[in-house]
């Protein structure tokens, strides 16, 4: 059959048609540009969640670890730690919702903001110091009610401190020289408590637990202080032995064991009488 040249061209040109998808999509690119250049957390949120929905991908949260969020790592983060491998750990988290709200009043967020700049410098200090790089898992950076809680933590095969010793291995005093400058920048007054986990069939001195976790507090005083935060910042130095694990229905495991440096949440101080 015959065709006459030029017919495959007939009715305007094919170029043009793919021009105009071309243009299409750049404007749909820039578009896209232009809306997460402002991102929004909880649209943001949104987005992600619909991608996750829409390509199948780990609709259940698994974490492992020190994993921050803005600069914080929330304790939740921590409840998979013994029990999930770094290979099927989740990236996700979800900060506390009840900060603000249960923390309401003046100055609540100058001092909110100062706990999110005071987390991400800790953590920027952390990754600053390749050496101690593998410990990062052992600290956990989580804002609460009662302020800035850092959490130096065991973990099975990576422990901070010498099975019953007071005084912590040299990656643990790394890790709080690290952390001295934010610590001393931050005005708020600084609360150290000390845990152990509980040991399957005890029979040694009752007292013992106590007695460890308050001189693993004070231990970790000391060095803060001998790396310049001032004596009068501290508020208390505590040992809880196993009274409060993280983990009720199993105290005896290992990131029970942990020494708590909090920087308490306190209202602003009122200005003199005139």
């Amino acid at each position: 059959m015959a065709r006459k040249k030029g017919a495959a061209h007939s009715g305007g040109h094919g170029w043009f048609v793919t021009f105009a998808d071309l243009m299409g999509l750049l404007l749909s690119y820039f578009v896209m540009l232009v809306a997460f250049s402002q991102p929004k957390t909880q649209e943001i949120a949104l987005v992600a969640g619909s991608m996750r929905e829409a390509f199948g991908n780990q609709r259940h949260t698994r974490t492992s670890g020190m994993i921050d969020i803005n600069g914080i790592a929330p304790r939740r983060k921590l409840e998979n730690v013994e029990k999930v491998t770094p290979d099927v750990a989740g990236t996700l988290g979800i900060p506390k919702k009840d900060i603000q709200q249960d923390a309401k009043g003046e100055g609540t967020f100058q001092a909110d903001r100062a706990f999110t700049t005071a987390a991400a410098s800790l953590r920027q200090a952390l990754q600053e110091l390749p050496e101690i790089a593998e410990v990062s898992r052992n600290v956990v950076v989580e804002e609460t009610k009662e302020g800035l809680d850092i959490q130096i933590v065991d973990q099975d095969g990576r422990s901070m401190f010498p099975e019953g010793s007071a005084q912590p291995y040299e990656r643990t005093r790394k890790v709080l020289a690290a952390i001295s400058p934010t610590l001393r920048r931050m005005p708020n007054r600084i609360r150290i408590t000390g845990h152990t986990s509980s040991v399957r069939g005890a029979t040694g001195e009752r007292g013992a637990g106590w007695r460890l976790s308050s001189e693993r507090s004070v231990a970790v005083r000391d060095i803060l202080s001998n790396h310049g935060v001032p004596d009068d910042r501290f508020e208390s130095i505590i040992g809880r032995a196993d009274t409060q694990p993280v983990f009720p229905d199993d105290p005896f495991l290992a990131p029970n064991r942990r020494v708590s440096i909090l920087l308490v949440r306190e209202a602003p101080p009122l200005p003199p009488a005139k």
